[in-house]
């Protein structure tokens, strides 16, 4: 497995070794020992997966402490882009975000540090599969609008499908009003 670090401490980009022949193929999607070389959690408690047609923008979502999530982020089918933004307010790149391309064919996948937000736009009808290091709760979510000025994120898409809950986030100032971006 390829690993690509990011220019954000504890945000990586996972590239499998995938065997294709004319059956079909097969690549590993987890591997503990090596989570655990990787200073990655090895432990995680719930999977996701949601569906969303082509245009369609989840994000960006967030869990308060003491839920924090870290997320293994992976598309089964489609491709999405996907954007992980750095919330951790002691963190010298606080309010910087990575984009990832999560592509079901080279299957990469993204690991994503608990206080980030996550998002990502479908850029195809796309099945989203997500591992994370603690269960949901609804008490604790929280997130920063898509369209917030202050990250100025290029999304890649005009006239995204975002739902009513995601267009009422805060905004990055209301969240953190003492950080500078």
């Amino acid at each position: 497995m390829q690993i690509r670090q990011t220019a954000i401490e504890g945000l990586i980009e996972l590239i499998p070794r995938v065997f294709e022949d004319e059956r079909g193929y097969f690549f590993e999607s987890y591997n503990k020992p090596l989570f655990a070389s990787l200073g990655l959690p090895i432990e995680f408690v719930q999977d996701n997966q949601s569906f969303s047609v082509k245009g369609v923008l989840r994000g960006l979502h967030m869990q308060n402490e003491p839920f924090a999530q870290g997320k293994l982020v992976r598309v089964v089918s489609g491709q999405v882009l996907d954007i992980a933004v750095d919330l951790r307010p002691n963190s010298p790149t606080f309010g910087q975000y990575e984009t990832f391309l999560l592509d079901a064919k080279l299957a990469n996948m993204a690991y994503i540090p608990e206080g980030f937000g996550h998002g990502f736009v479908a850029l195809e009808d796309s099945i989203f599969s997500y591992k994370c290091t603690n269960v949901y709760n609804k008490a604790a979510e929280s997130g920063i609008r898509w369209d917030d000025p202050d990250l100025n994120i290029n999304w890649g898409v005009t006239n995204p499908i975002v739902s009513d809950k995601d267009q009422e986030l805060k905004f990055l100032r209301d969240l953190f009003p003492h950080a500078v971006v």
